[in-house]
């Protein structure tokens, strides 16, 4: 049983098209450049290190060069969300439909992520937001920060549905034993930390009515009569 979906912002309840992440991609280079005096190509590569090893290049600025979180997180989320994405009603039309408690879990700020809802009109949907702040600066993909938000919400993993553009995050998610949901048109194969793909989060009811009807045909089995031999 779902009782939690626990679905990330960025590139997620809006399309990697939108050009958000590439904005932000933008100020985080700008800020490096300007705080750390690097180069362009010193402040990309120091951006991708840290990117790999810490989970976000915050953190790695955090922990190795003392930066202010809020000043790095207000800095680079500084964008004109309204010329990249506007109300959504299908997105709005599919919050609705769920019954399941929603949360967003984000890498990036509770301000940013309460921007972006409003922009897309969908708010009122989630009961609350888990961002950087609230895991301890331990972001996806540490384990550390699915833990957390488990915590947080008081739903065990077993419980929640977690919804990523990248798997890399789906992981440990599904190492906890979430069930995994893949968003994104660009997302091609197989992977086994994936149970669920869709082109477009709208398309999330499916994916429940689906998990519901295999719990309903699984307990019909569990409570059918054994022939007699």
């Amino acid at each position: 049983m779902i009782r939690a979906i626990l679905f990330d912002l960025d590139d997620t309840l809006y399309p990697r098209q939108a050009g958000i992440m590439e904005q932000i991609r933008i100020l985080m280079l700008r800020y490096l450049r300007t705080r750390l005096d690097l180069s362009p190509e010193e402040a990309d590569t120091l951006r991708r290190r840290y990117f790999q090893e810490f989970g976000t290049t915050m953190r790695g600025l955090q922990l190795n060069h003392h930066i202010d979180v809020d000043e790095f997180l207000d800095f680079v989320h500084d964008i004109p969300l309204r010329n990249h994405i506007q109300l959504n009603p299908e997105l709005d039309a599919a919050l609705a439909s769920l019954s399941q408690q929603k949360v967003v879990f984000t890498n990036a700020s509770r301000e940013h992520a309460e921007r972006v809802l409003d922009a897309l009109g969908v708010a009122h949907h989630f009961d609350r937001i888990v961002d950087v702040r609230d895991v301890g600066f331990e972001s996806k993909p540490q384990m550390a920060a699915y833990r957390r938000i488990c915590e947080l919400i008081e739903v065990p993993p077993e419980e929640c549905l977690l919804v990523e553009d990248n798997v890399r995050n789906l992981r440990p998610g599904k190492s906890l034993g979430m069930t995994t949901v893949l968003v994104g048109e660009d997302h091609e194969g197989t992977d086994p930390d994936v149970d669920y793909v869709l082109d477009r989060v709208e398309g999330i009811g499916q994916v429940i009515r689906e998990i519901e009807q295999a719990a309903l045909a699984e307990a019909r089995r569990e409570v059918a009569p054994r022939s007699k031999p």
